[in-house]
């Protein structure tokens, strides 16, 4: 099936069909706007009262992106996004993507997986502290299987997508698909072996701004164990599935999102007999909900479950509120108090999170 795939991705040839009022060659200047020049700041103060963990209280970088965007030729569009986290400085996002039809386009760079509604979301739209912990466990951001927290979610590879059936009455379209070939290393990191990850969303939008989402994604891992010294290659499956919900509408919101995943951890390779510890399995879930009270404050709940090998020993849970105080379009305050019960460790706590979001 991956071979297929591959095949007939690689085998794309995309011929822009241009206006006859555009010109093209390689002295042509005109025909593009941009390039757009923005960029975005999170400064978070954060209180635990979990053992040992009095050294994460204070204030922190959240992260500190710039990013410039524009267009080419009217179809082509580029973005190239930049972030820090205190002392890490590192290249989040480059591509270009045709994007002359609505029903399909392609993108090539470095950019969001397509797995999970949550992921692509920007921080500012989140609408709490930080992501839910399947997105960061199984999207790419602090990977389950021992990827780099730094990857945001992100990989490099090729995409199809579009939108299709345009429905009457107010013309939303009814489906949306998403189709990619990444590396599966994440980013700002070459392919580490011969294969491909394949991850692809179908998603259904009955009435407008109701999204419901079937997700899927086939690849592997490779990674490295230390051991007295001595380091391991190792390769890790990472086959997931999950089944989602969003309703984004006048300032409304409510997303419901459910992850299977299989495949080992790095951490669990055992290179004294060459196999893993663990159930190799884990899953988890999320339901939130965002309720506007006026035009500048608005407050999220969620109920946010990750089981680490999918039983209900190993489950970690967290119920969250967050109020947001956005008192203008590039300026907004967010508190947030977490209860985590995490049942391996047969521990709770409390967490309190201060952030303020700032834009230009």
């Amino acid at each position: 099936m991956k071979k297929l795939l591959f095949a007939v991705l690689a085998c794309i040839t995309v011929i822009p069909v241009m206006s006859q009022d555009v010109q093209y060659g390689r002295k042509v200047t005109d025909y593009t706007t941009g390039p757009k020049i923005g960029g975005y700041v999170i400064a978070k103060y954060a209180l635990t009262d979990q053992d040992g963990q009095n050294k994460n209280n204070g204030l922190s970088q959240r992260l500190f992106r710039v990013y410039l965007d524009g267009t080419i030729l009217n179809d082509f569009k580029y973005r190239v996004q930049i972030q820090a986290n205190n002392a890490s400085f590192h290249m989040k996002d480059y591509f270009v993507e045709w994007a002359h039809w609505k029903e399909f386009s392609v993108k090539v760079g470095q950019y969001k997986r397509a797995f999970l509604f949550e992921n692509p979301y920007n921080p500012w739209d989140v609408g709490f502290g930080d992501y839910s912990q399947i997105t960061k466990v199984f999207s790419g951001m602090g990977d389950y299987c021992g990827e780099a927290s730094s990857n945001g979610g992100r990989d490099q590879g090729i995409q199809i997508q579009g939108d299709l059936f345009p429905m009457s009455g107010d013309g939303h379209r009814l489906i949306h698909y998403q189709l990619q070939m990444m590396n599966g290393q994440g980013i700002n990191a070459a392919d580490a072996n011969s294969t491909k990850d394949f991850i692809g969303t179908l998603q259904v939008q009955p009435i407008k701004d109701l999204y419901i989402g079937a997700f899927g994604w086939i690849g592997d891992y490779n990674g490295t164990k230390e051991v007295a010294s001595t380091k391991y290659n190792v390769t890790v499956d990472r086959n997931r599935w999950a089944l989602a919900a969003k309703y984004e509408h006048n300032s409304w919101s409510a997303r419901a999102e459910y992850v299977n995943s299989k495949g080992h951890k790095i951490s669990e390779y055992d290179p004294t007999n060459g196999s893993f510890t663990g159930a190799g399995k884990a899953d988890g879930w999320y339901a939130a909900v965002g309720v506007p009270v006026n035009d500048w404050f608005k407050v999220y709940a969620k109920y946010d479950v990750y089981r680490s090998q999918a039983s209900s020993e190993t489950m970690k849970s967290m119920y969250c509120i967050a109020p947001n105080f956005q008192i203008h379009k590039n300026l907004m305050l967010q508190l947030q108090y977490n209860l985590v019960d995490n049942k391996p460790t047969s521990s709770k706590w409390n967490e309190l999170w201060a952030e303020v979001y700032f834009r230009f």
